[in-house]
Formats: C-alpha cells, structure tokens, sequence
C-alpha cells in the first residue's frame, strides 16, 4: 500500500469534450466601490523605505507661509496624502502572488483612459516635498523626525498613518497582516483584484449590491449557506442605462455559497472549514470551470464581522417559511463571534437541487442520469476527477425551455426531438456542484522545458470526517450511507462489497480511484427509479372544431375524386381529414410508447452493468459507460460531443 502516496507528476493537457455556454457573466457596481488600485512596481518595498530614509533626514523649520501659497500648498498635501494612501493599501505582510499582482495590473490598465510609463525609483525622491502649515499646536523637529526604522513598511505605515489605510470610507478592507495572511490561499485563487487584495468587511461588500438585488435564502447545508441576489423592480432601484440594467441581470442569475472559516486559534479553531478546503474546492472550481456539465466560477471573496441586514432578513425568512432549517442563526454570537471569517463562492444558478424536486417521465430520468454520467466522464479524461460525494442535493437540474418549464414533457415534445438516441428530449439540464469532498488533478502552469506542465493533487482525508458510521433512518438514508462505505472500499480495495472498515492509511485519498463514480451513479439512478411519482397519461390536444355552417359560394371547394368520378362533398372531405389526423396521432403514441420502454430498458441494463457484484468485469469508470452506452446507441456522438 506505500505505493499509493499522493504524487506529483506531469501529464497532457486534456481536451474538453462538448459545448459550453458563454463566460459567466461579471458585474461592476459603480456605487460604493473599493478604491482604485494602482500598478505596483517590483521594488515598492524598496521605494517605501527610501522614502521613510529621506523623511528621516529632513529638518523642518516653524517658517509662516504666505496665503499664496496655500492653495498650492494644500494641492500637494492631497497629493501626497492620495500617493501614501494607495501605497500603504497595497502592502501586505508578504509580496503579492505572481497571478494577484498581474490581476492588478490588468485591473489598473483597464479603469485608466491613457497608458502611462512604470514609474521609475528617482520618482518617489523628486516628488517628495515636505510642507508644515502655522497651527495652534507646533511640534518641534524633536518630535517630528523619526529614526529610521527596521520594520516592514506594513507597520510603519500602520503606526504613522493610521487614518489612510482604511482609504476611502466605501473600501471596507480589513488591514490585519496576520489574518491576511492566514487566508491568502484562498485570496490568491480570486479573479478580481479587489478580491484577491484583502479580507473585506461582510457589511460593506454586502452594500455595494443593496441598491439593485435583494437577498433570498436558497439552501443550507453542514458547509454553509446558499443565497440569491434577485434584481429589484423598476420602482425600488436607481434608473441605470440599458447596458448597465443588462449586466446587473446576467449578475443577478446566480448564487453565493457562504461558508464559515475555521479560526486560526481560539474559540472556532476546531469547528467550520479549514483555508486549504476551500482553496482546494475554489481551485477545482476554476478548474473544472470549462467542462459541460460542472458549475460556472464567478469569483470568491473572504469578508469578516456579522451578517449585513440583507443576509440576516434572508435568513430569518428562511427559518419561518421552510423546516429545513438547521444551521445556528448568524446573529448569535455564541455560534459565530464577531470576527468570524467567511468565504463567499460566487457560481452562477445551476436550478433546483435534485432532492427538493419531482420526476416522473421516464425521459426526465433518462436525461438527468445520461447528463451526470456524461459530465464524469468528461471530468475523468480532463483532470482525474472523482466527485466522491455525489448525492442528490449535489446534482442541480434547470429547464432549458425559454419560460423555463420543468414539466415532464409531452408526446409532441419528444416528437420534436432530434437526437435519434431519445437524450434530451425532457428539455432538463443537469450540473454537478460541491467539490469539497472530490478529487482532481490539476495543471498549474507550463514550463519552458516541459510542454506537459505539472499537476497538483487537489484531494480530501475523508477518513477525518464522520461520514463512514452513521446508520440511515429510513431506506433512502441508508442506501446513501451504504454508498459512503461502498466508496471507501473501492478506494481501499478495489471491492466496493468489502465493507469492513480497513486501517487507515495516509495519502491513500490522493490516489485516482474513478470506479468511486460508477458507485455514486448506481445510487443516482437507484434512487431516480425508486423515487419517481406517478406519470399522468398525456394525450395530444386535438384542434377544436367549429359547428357547420353553410358554406359562402365564392369560397372554392376542394374535393376528392372517387372511382365513378363525382365529387365528393365537402363534409366528406372533413370526416377524411380527421380521420387521417386520428390515425396519426395513435402512430405517434404507439412510437412514443415503443420509446418509452426502449428507454426503460436501458436503464434497466445499466443497473445490471454496475451491479456492485455482478456487474460488468470491465467497467471501471463513467468514461467506459458512456462509451458503452455509444457502442450500444443508448447514446450518440452528438450528445456527447
């Protein structure tokens, strides 16, 4: 067993197979934004300790100065003061990550209207002029000169200008060097570079939307809360331009998953989810960003306090409307203190969780089972991806119908389908969510004499959590604890039936085990075919029929030919015409019959492929069942590809 510790290595860029909708979409809210952030040359640090080296040296003379001068004088001190301000915003305990600070750069060459020169080091000293306005309360040059000192630039600025880091009032930047960088693993894994800078207060991120979205609970689960920002109606938000209202809803169609940090010491240290978690689920988030199937990363953010009036109002609503309500309300401070630390994953909607809705049309299981199994497999042959926790509140279903029906579909629906396979013909589409429990390989960068670049491991222990023991209280519950344990199995022995609980083993989890998925889609499709309520017989509308009127006598007649040559009438040619339109509607049932049992079957044979003790010898992933499922024409090529 030593020769499943966890490895790095290198391989291929894999292809990713089908079609992807556009980029998510990405709003900037104009009000009550973060300050602008400025290019930081490479030896800032440098320039910082330069500057505080010539300030040290200055002497300063109680000199009155003339009212000409201060209009002048008063220019440069806001100058200055706005130069010092964005610097010290900038400094952090330890220098910016390679991606954070090219995040930066981008951002500034964008906002700014005119391309200018990197700044030069001899700048900072030619700029630099030191002015002392006559006030009530002098200070002698004793107490104004300041020894150089030793410290980083962090603190100095800290002590010295304590009024300037916080910035504008509207920032909400959390200047705390230790926390900072006790969660920039996930702040270097943010788009934007506001939110890959610094932890940010929950109430002033929370603001800049409050004008334009209110807040609804969607869902709660052991990580978290999951919230929607909704686009407020014409008469309670500020009037935008066309372009802008158009933005702000593409924005508003997704979701913000709020999970609580784990405290780097003290009360809260051994509760919630660790930094590395969600850095290693937003990594795969990005990661697995491109593939059909999987969720649409917007952005993450880490903010910190209690929750905004918005959040705490749908959190409240939640917990009298729904019985599903468990997680400790945000306003106790017994459960969350006031520094308590939060991690916000923006995705974009997926629809309903799989366990909160109903199905009954075999075309509906049919297409939710063959879009989840196809994601893996796409997800294997792109980075080694195992879900590891596949339940049904972690498959999201929408409609992709324009009024976005999730009815089951109708005989004439399935008519209008293409697909010679019968996939699609329910209009749903399936995304898989939550990677906290999965296991990816990820490409991190290509290198000049390696075109394969390297691979990170991004996995879980799951040995460390309690997820193996607990005993279902009903079927369903115990059908999904036994699948745990089948997992685990499969992991440990490659026998998902050989449930004794082994020793544990470290590293082991890291290890690229994909028949755990075939275990997690016999449990999908056991429970889709368990759980599906009745289907109500759907026949097709026939067009109604007026009552007979005589028939105007310029209006020309069609009529039929019989063998002895007369003309039939035309109330003949009516009863002719509803009898060939019967007639065609009982072919279209008894084809849609035919299909529906064909349909049945296959997923009756899929059971028995992944039998977990009678199955197909040479299944060992969702790639080979979806490849199966082509060669048998369950599936075809474009459904796939």
């Amino acid at each position: 067993m030593d020769s499943r510790k966890p490895t790095t290595r290198t391989v291929a860029q894999r292809k990713v197979y089908g079609k992807r909708r556009t980029n998510a979409p990405r709003a900037v809210f104009e009000q009550k934004s973060p300050a602008r952030m400025i290019p930081v040359p490479k030896d800032m640090n440098d320039s910082i300790e330069a500057i505080q080296t010539k300030l040290a040296e200055v002497s300063i003379k109680d000199e009155p100065v003339s009212l000409q001068q201060e209009p002048d004088t008063k220019l440069q001190q806001d100058k200055t003061e706005q130069e010092t301000n964005s610097t010290a915003a900038l400094s952090v305990d330890e220098p910016p990550s390679p991606a954070a600070t090219q995040n930066v750069l981008d951002f500034a060459s964008e906002q700014s209207s005119s391309s200018a020169p990197p700044a030069k080091p001899k700048n900072y000293e030619t700029m630099l002029e030191v002015r002392i306005c006559t006030k009530p309360a002098k200070k002698t040059p004793s107490q104004i000169q300041q020894p150089t000192d030793p410290t980083p630039s962090t603190e100095t600025g800290t002590s010295n200008k304590k009024t300037l880091l916080t910035g504008r009032r509207s920032s909400g930047f959390i200047h705390d060097v230790k926390a900072n960088t006790y969660v920039r693993p996930i702040l270097n894994e943010a788009l934007s570079p506001i939110a890959s800078q610094s932890i940010q207060r929950f109430s002033t991120w929370a603001s800049r939307s409050a004008t334009m979205f209110h807040v609804t609970k969607l869902a709660e689960g052991s990580y978290g809360e999951v919230y929607k920002l909704y686009l407020r109606d014409e008469a309670s938000r500020p009037i935008v331009s066309k372009s802008k209202l158009a933005k702000l809803r593409a924005y508003g169609d997704g979701v913000f998953k709020v999970v609580p940090l784990r405290a780097q010491s003290g009360p809260g240290s051994k509760k919630f989810t660790t930094v590395e978690e969600i850095a290693s689920e937003a990594k795969m988030l990005k990661y697995l960003d491109p593939i059909p199937g999987f969720a649409r990363f917007r952005e993450i953010h880490v903010v910190q306090g209690r929750f905004p009036e918005s959040f705490q109002s749908a959190w409240d609503h939640y917990k009298k409307t729904k019985d599903d309500c468990l997680n400790p309300n945000p306003a106790s401070k017994k459960a969350y203190p006031d520094s308590q630390l939060w991690a916000i994953i923006e995705m974009d909607d997926a629809g309903h969780e799989l366990e909160k809705c109903s199905w009954s049309s075999v075309f509906q299981i049919y297409d939710i089972f063959w879009g989840v199994a196809m994601a893996l497999a796409r997800a294997e042959e792109y980075a080694m991806f195992e879900h590891r926790d596949l339940h049904l509140g972690n498959v999201c279903i929408r409609s992709v119908k324009p009024d976005g029906n999730m009815e089951p579909p109708t005989d004439l629906d399935v008519a209008r389908q293409s697909s010679p396979s019968g996939f699609g013909s329910s209009s749903l589409e399936t995304t898989i969510i939550d990677y906290s429990l999965s296991r990816a390989e990820l490409r991190l960068a290509d290198l000049p004499d390696d075109p394969e670049g390297i691979v990170e491991i991004a996995s879980s222990d799951l040995d460390k959590r309690q997820i193996f023991d607990a005993i279902g209280q009903d079927e369903d519950e115990a059908l999904l604890r036994d699948t745990y344990r089948y997992m685990r199995a499969t992991v440990y022995t490659g026998i998902p039936t050989d449930t004794e609980k082994p020793p544990c083993v470290p590293g082991i989890w890291a290890e690229y085990a994909p028949r755990t998925n075939l275990v997690w889609l016999l449990f999908l499709l056991k429970n889709l075919l368990k759980n599906r309520k009745p289907e109500v017989p759907q026949t097709i509308a026939q067009p109604q029929r007026n009552a007979l009127a005589p028939c105007s006598p310029n209006r020309a007649m069609t009529s039929l030919q019989p063998a002895n040559g007369k003309p039939l009438a035309a109330k003949h040619t009516s009863v002719g015409g509803a009898l060939v339109k019967e007639r065609q509607t009982k072919d279209l049932q008894a084809r849609i019959a035919q299909l529906k049992q064909t349909l049945e079957g296959r997923l009756k044979s899929v059971l028995d492929l992944l039998d977990l003790e009678h199955g197909h010898e040479d299944m060992c992933c969702a790639a080979d069942l979806v490849a199966y499922a082509m060669d048998s024409q369950w599936l075809a090529e474009q459904d796939f590809f």
